[in-house]
């Protein structure tokens, strides 16, 4: 029988990567991203795993990207970016640039592969974060846009019933992408106090592999802090 197809965006490295690792023993995977190399190890150490190298903000190249897939079991939503600041500094291009990655390119990848999900009663996943369920001073736009994103994934719920989609908000992670926002915050990088990315992907995991007559909508995440060392 044909295994379950899952794409992964943001999958170089960090949620993204750990995701495509779990799911790995039961899907075939597309590993969505920029960096073709990183890509490419991946694959290479995975079981049916090929690079989906594309520019999530070009429309053209995600179209063209997408039209030659003929199934997709699961969609996860990894890619994002986050830049902090006070509102009275933040200019239009940091709105523009971190809707334009973290909102748009997830809604308009979905649409494009909308109807292979049909297809098969499909799986959408939406990467959250803690600041998509409540707005701290700096985190302005990510929290906008994050937000956003929840607010999509509510609506293709309730539009698309045959679909599953799951919005999984963890707090920090030990990812790089915690590296950059600690150096944003001048704070110390303090990772026993940070959830490690294989424990999201779990509960990811979890979501996709839940019985059919399941439906998790939604998953909160939290860091244990572990003795430091």
């Amino acid at each position: 029988m044909t295994r379950p197809v899952a794409l992964v965006t943001g999958a170089s490295r960090g949620i993204g990567a750990a995701v495509a690792r779990v799911l790995a023993p039961t899907h075939d995977l597309l590993l969505g991203g920029r960096d073709e190399g990183a890509l490419a190890e991946l694959a290479g150490s995975l079981e049916s795993a090929r690079p989906w190298p594309v520019e999530l903000t070009d429309p053209d190249a995600l179209a063209a990207a997408t039209e030659g897939l003929t199934r997709l079991d699961v969609l996860v939503h990894s890619a994002g970016i986050a830049e902090l600041g006070p509102l009275a500094e933040t200019t239009a291009d940091v709105w523009r640039r971190t809707f334009d990655l973290n909102v748009v390119a997830v809604a308009e990848l979905t649409r494009l592969v909308l109807p292979l999900l049909r297809a098969t009663r499909g799986h959408v996943v939406l990467i959250n974060s803690g600041a998509g369920l409540r707005a701290n001073p700096d985190w302005g736009v990510y929290a906008a846009s994050k937000f956003a994103l929840r607010a999509f994934g509510d609506v293709l719920r309730a539009e698309e019933e045959d679909l599953r989609v799951t919005s999984v908000h963890p707090g920090r992670v030990d990812t790089d992408m915690q590296r950059g926002v600690r150096e944003q915050e001048s704070g110390d990088y303090q990772p026993h106090l940070y959830l490690h990315a294989d424990s999201v992907a779990r509960a990811v995991a979890a979501a996709v592999h839940a019985s059919d007559d399941a439906h998790v909508t939604e998953i909160v995440v939290r860091p244990r802090p572990r003795p430091n060392g």
